[in-house]
C-alpha cells in the first residue's frame, strides 16, 4: 500500500465529513464551508487517483483540470464534468467576502461530492489500499 496514496484518501475523507457536518449544523451552519469541503475533498480524491497512477500534477486545485489528467486512465470521469465544474468555484469564490453560498448551493456541493465519492471509492479500492 502506498502511503502517500492513503493520506490523500484519509484527507478526502476528512474533508466529506466536514461537508456533511457544516451543511447539517442546526446551529450556526457554514454553507460557505459545507461547499468548500466538499471541493477539497474531491480534490484530494482525484489527486489519490493520481498518485496511484504516477501522473504528476503539481499544486494543481482546478478539478475540471485534474479530472482532465485522470481521463487517460479513468476515462468515465468526464461524464461526470459538470460536477466538477460546479464543485469548483466554492475553492475560492466562497471564502472571501462578496460571495456567499446558499443552503441550496451547499445542498447541491455536497449532493455533488455524494454522487462522485462511490465512484472514487471504486476506482482506489480496486487497487487493495484499504
Amino acid at each position: 500500500m502506498n502511503e502517500l496514496i492513503k493520506e490523500w484518501i484519509e484527507k478526502a475523507e476528512g474533508d466529506y465529513h466536514s461537508a456533511l457536518r457544516e451543511f447539517r449544523a442546526r446551529k450556526f451552519p457554514n454553507y460557505d464551508s459545507a461547499g468548500f469541503h466538499a471541493q477539497q475533498s474531491v480534490e484530494k480524491y482525484l489527486k489519490a487517483i493520481l498518485q496511484k497512477e504516477n501522473i504528476r500534477f503539481g499544486k494543481v486545485h482546478d478539478l475540471l483540470a485534474l479530472m482532465e489528467l485522470c481521463l487517460p486512465v479513468v476515462p468515465e470521469l468526464e461524464i461526470h464534468k459538470e460536477l466538477f465544474a460546479y464543485l469548483n468555484p466554492f475553492a475560492v469564490a466562497f471564502r472571501y467576502p462578496g460571495e456567499s453560498a446558499t443552503r441550496e448551493e451547499a445542498r447541491q456541493a455536497v449532493k455533488a461530492l455524494q454522487k462522485l465519492i462511490p465512484i472514487f471509492r471504486d476506482i482506489l479500492d480496486s487497487a487493495d489500499l484499504k
